[in-house]
């Protein structure tokens, strides 16, 4: 099986990216599954209705969210009936939306998507790791789903390696979200679970984390209040993971880090190609 995994989209750069570039991906590279952390699709901060249906049909499978979750309020509402935008699981009993979907591909293949948030340096919530495994326990990996993702939103790259371990033989991929700048760590770990400490953002990298340059700087040299933070507006890249999944385990046979666009070495899964 063929998922790609897309990181943090950020303000308008970043949906065009995803818009105009993923349908001709899921053509050329035949994707069973796409997997789209949306949670700053609105002008850096949470997601509406309308950028949901936006980046679904655009050719995303699953989008999943983070801290910025419920920052649109309208999300409280929609969240409960669009079954394939996930907040993470450990946000505390009550809250709206669900943080797990097993989500039936067009191939026929059936992908656990799991949402978790982490909690260094992040807001309090309940445990992800017990998140987690509730949900891996409850559709294992090559029983009930034939492949497995974990989009793990954490601050420290400690807790998502940890999550990684943790998930390492359940899962097929593990990914983090929420720092916006790609790492070079992917690989796939002992147990066969492919693993990426951040899958960058999908984005303007002419900016601060997506942000137009000018506030960010402002306030690390005068820490007083200022302006409100608003989403850079050049052009966006594309930036995320490929997994090539063992159609008899679901575990990871291939990984590829994605980035697509300017400002960034462009990189993508020649073994795809």
């Amino acid at each position: 099986m063929r998922l790609l995994f897309l990181g943090d989209v950020v303000g308008r750069p970043g949906r065009n990216a995803v818009t105009e570039r993923l349908p001709e991906l899921r053509r050329r590279w035949a994707l069973d599954c796409v997997v789209v952390n949306g949670e700053n699709a609105a002008g850096g901060f949470g997601i509406t209705e309308a950028i949901c249906e936006e980046i679904l049909g655009a050719g995303a499978d699953a989008i999943t969210l983070g801290n910025h979750s419920f920052d649109q309020r309208e999300a409280l509402v929609f969240i409960e009936r669009q079954e394939r935008l996930l907040r993470p699981a450990n946000y505390p009993p009550g809250t709206p939306g669900r943080g797990v979907a097993l989500i039936d591909t067009a191939s026929g293949a059936r992908v656990l998507v799991v949402s978790v948030m982490g909690r260094l340096f992040m807001d309090a919530l309940d445990d992800p790791f017990a998140a987690a495994e509730r949900a891996l326990s409850d559709c294992p990996l090559g029983e009930v789903a034939d492949a497995i993702v974990v989009d793990v939103h954490a601050e420290a790259t400690s807790e998502k390696q940890a999550m990684g371990v943790f998930c390492d033989g359940r899962a097929s991929l593990v990914v983090g979200t929420h720092t916006h700048v790609p790492t070079a760590d992917h690989r796939i770990m002992p147990g066969g679970t492919a693993y990426m400490s951040d899958a960058g953002m999908c984005g303007d990298y002419e900016s601060v984390l997506g942000m137009a340059k000018e506030e960010p700087l402002r306030r690390f040299l005068q820490k007083t209040p200022g302006a409100r933070l608003e989403a850079a507006t050049g052009p966006g890249s594309l930036s995320g993971v490929a997994v090539e999944t063992d159609p008899r385990t679901g575990l990871a046979v291939r990984v590829a880090a994605v980035r697509l666009g300017p400002n960034l070495d462009e990189t993508w899964p020649v073994f795809w190609d």
